[in-house]
């Protein structure tokens, strides 16, 4: 077999393919980003791993190099593999080879892989067989993602249509669950995803065994393969629920995963009285995030799961109503990919129906670039525009999301973490949280909406100062609110709003001031002003500074780094003096007044360009999410209207944003201090 070197190879599919390939005799190394748990195991195999990415690792016996199609061709791993001659081939290929050599058992299907290839390899190891595996996910009850067992043994393999490599398998046996349309980066229509399916039907020795509840399912394996075993809830399966009751397992969708072990022992010739003898020790543990339990305390339950596809997340809401009783079921969710998202938009908000609340998360790009339509404001706004649902909430990122919810908890609260990306790094965080002195029930809440010119926004647990002090140091400065966004979710940080000083109205130090005229008509402190070095008509106030006290620190107009709307100022403006001395007048243009509750300009003008132009060219002006709108006579300025929130607002100004750099390629930056668009 020669050297193979895996480029990623602690990556959860990877490890497990590695570890096949040197149980088979091929000298296998690998490298990845950093060392992990699973990166350990590898090297206790007789896998050599190091760490980083490098064309060294391209040595001259390397006969191999394997790869995930999240690798990018620019690699300098696979630029110097392609130099050398040397194949570069994906997992997927790799396990196809191995799986076409053995007495495989290949599991497919949209949902439910990983658990019912974990719930088969169980199974026949409680019926005595020594099974190799090669799973996408770890559990307690096998332990590592791959095994090597006995030559005469199956191999079980979770078998990853994302690619396409699933066509290449030829198995033995091949599971076929639910199969719903997916890995819109891959496949450019339905047909050419189910055909996927179809080759590797077509390609199996043995028996297909089928999930009988899911017609398309159904109808690929019966126009694709002779020899098939049904299983399911319908009562015309050859192992239907209702011959099997009492499998403990939670949910509808794992009793079916189960029915599939049931069926490939039955299909493997044990009998039903040794399957019912080995089958609670099998599923009596779910693999790793699969409705997980990864924090409890006082009634207070937070499940992390892998759903990310509306129909897994339907289940997994469906299992969470179950479980939590009478408390509430509140879920954070994070969408996988862009492309995922923009093709199943309408599919999501169902999924949620049976939440109480719900905080979404921008989305998890994988390797994927922004596209128009697959947003994270993109999915807020199809719940938004259901008509009789409660809004969910924007969250800017998963901290911020986990954050809200550790800080209203209330006795009983059931709690979902969902998503297939990098929302599992939650998971320190909530454990943490969890076991510390900090958990608590009904903290005080300070209302913050009203500190905004928009009056939405969610509340604070910590304090709201109306003077600087020590214990202000690293508050929050709010001003008069009138450039300032404040999300919907709960915070605990403290705030700061000065009363005098800097922190006056600014339209008290430009009247009579006729060099100033520029500056009429914004809204906001003059310590706001100086801090993001406000301007209109081509002026700023920092050309008219002569110094600014901030944290206690005297600075000059030098110091202050004023650039276009903004300064390198850092802490609190407590102090502005402006320059004395006679000025020419500065002549403006007269503009409408905004209406109320509108913070002004959403975007900063580009370099030589004009934000509110561009933006009305991509069609900003016909934009709208809840009640947030765009400001008819400016598409810079959106206003908040009748039962808007901070998120209607934050989804709005993230389309404004996209549908510019989808229209012009230019990334506008926000003006207004909290809104984040990127």
């Amino acid at each position: 077999m020669g050297h193979i070197h895996f480029l990623g190879i602690g990556g959860v599919g990877m490890a497990g393919v590695a570890m096949l390939f040197s149980s088979r005799g091929a000298k296998v190394s690998g490298c990845d980003l950093y060392p992990s748990a699973r990166t350990g195991w590898l090297e206790s195999q007789g896998i050599s791993f190091v760490r980083g990415h490098s064309p060294d690792h391209m040595t001259s016996d390397v006969s191999a190099l394997i790869v995930t199609p999240a690798v990018q061709p620019s690699n300098p791993e696979i630029l110097a593999a392609k130099e050398r001659n040397i194949p570069v081939r994906f997992r997927g290929e790799a396990l196809a080879e191995i799986v076409n050599e053995s007495d495989s058992i290949a599991v497919c299907g949209t949902h439910g892989k990983t658990t019912t290839s974990t719930f088969i390899a169980c199974l026949f190891k409680n019926l005595g067989l020594d099974p190799s595996w090669c799973i996408g996910g770890e559990s307690p009850s096998l332990g590592p993602v791959a095994n090597a067992g006995a030559k005469d043994a199956p191999l079980v393999v979770e078998a990853d249509e994302s690619d396409g490599t699933l066509a290449l398998y030829r198995p033995a046996t091949t599971v076929l669950n639910a199969v719903d349309f997916d890995h819109l980066e891959h496949f450019d229509s339905e047909e050419a995803y189910f055909d996927c399916y179809r080759s590797v039907l077509r390609q199996t020795s043995g028996c297909v065994i089928v999930c009988r509840d899911h017609e398309k399912a159904y109808e690929l394996a019966v126009e694709n393969s002779k020899n098939t075993i049904t299983f399911g809830f319908d009562e015309r399966a050859d192992v239907k629920a209702s011959d099997w009751p009492g499998i403990p397992v939670l949910g509808k969708h794992n009793v079916t995963n189960a029915l599939a072990a049931i069926a490939a022992a039955i299909s493997r010739g044990f009998s039903r009285e040794e399957i019912l003898k080995a089958l609670p020790d099998a599923v009596s543990a779910l693999p790793d995030r699969r409705f997980e339990t990864v924090a409890e305390r006082d009634g207070v339950r937070v499940i992390s799961d892998y759903a990310h596809h509306p129909a897994e997340l339907e289940c997994a809401v469906e299992m969470a109503r179950e479980s939590c009783g009478r408390g509430r079921l509140r879920v954070i969710f994070q969408p996988h990919r862009h492309s995922r998202t923009k093709a199943l938009l309408d599919q999501f908000p169902p999924a949620f129906d049976e939440a109480d609340e719900l905080i979404l998360v921008p989305v998890y790009p994988a390797f994927e670039k922004p596209i128009a339509g697959g947003d994270i404001a993109d999915l807020y706004a199809s719940f938004r525009a259901r008509p009789g649902r409660t809004a969910p909430i924007l969250a800017r990122n998963p901290q911020e999301a986990w954050e809200h919810v550790f800080l209203t908890l209330r006795p009983d609260d059931f709690i979902l973490v969902a998503g297939a990306g990098d929302i599992v790094q939650l998971v320190p965080a909530i454990q943490s949280d969890m076991a510390s002195s900090r958990f608590c029930f009904g903290r005080k809440q300070r209302p913050l909406a009203g500190y905004s010119f928009f009056k939405t926004g969610g509340a604070t647990t910590g304090e709201i100062f109306a003077a600087p002090s020590e214990r202000t140091r690293f508050a929050i400065p709010l001003g008069q609110g009138s450039n300032t966004w404040i999300s919907d979710c709960v915070t605990e940080r403290d705030f700061i709003r000065l009363e005098n000083g800097a922190g006056l109205p600014g339209a008290q130090f430009v009247k009579g001031k006729e060099h100033l005229n520029f500056m009429r008509g914004i809204p906001g402190t003059i310590g706001g002003w100086v801090k993001m070095n406000a301007g209109a008509f081509g002026h700023s106030i920092g050309e008219y500074v002569d110094f600014v006290v901030a944290d206690g620190k005297r600075l000059s107009r030098e110091e202050c780094g004023f650039s276009y709307r903004h300064s390198t100022i850092d802490g609190l403006v407590t102090e502005v003096k402006l320059l004395d001395g006679d000025f020419p007048a500065v002549p403006v243009p007269s503009r409408p007044a905004f209406p109320p509750r509108t913070c002004g300009s959403v975007f900063k003008n580009p370099p030589q360009e004009s934000a509110g132009r561009l933006l009305e060219e991509a069609g900003a002006k016909k934009m709208k999410v809840g009640g947030a709108s765009v400001w008819e006579n400016h598409a810079n300025v959106i206003v908040a209207g009748d039962s808007c929130t901070s998120s209607d607002i934050l989804a709005l100004a993230r389309l404004m944003a996209a549908a510019v750099r989808e229209k012009s390629g230019i990334v506008l930056e926000p003006e207004i201090r909290g809104i984040e668009t990127n």
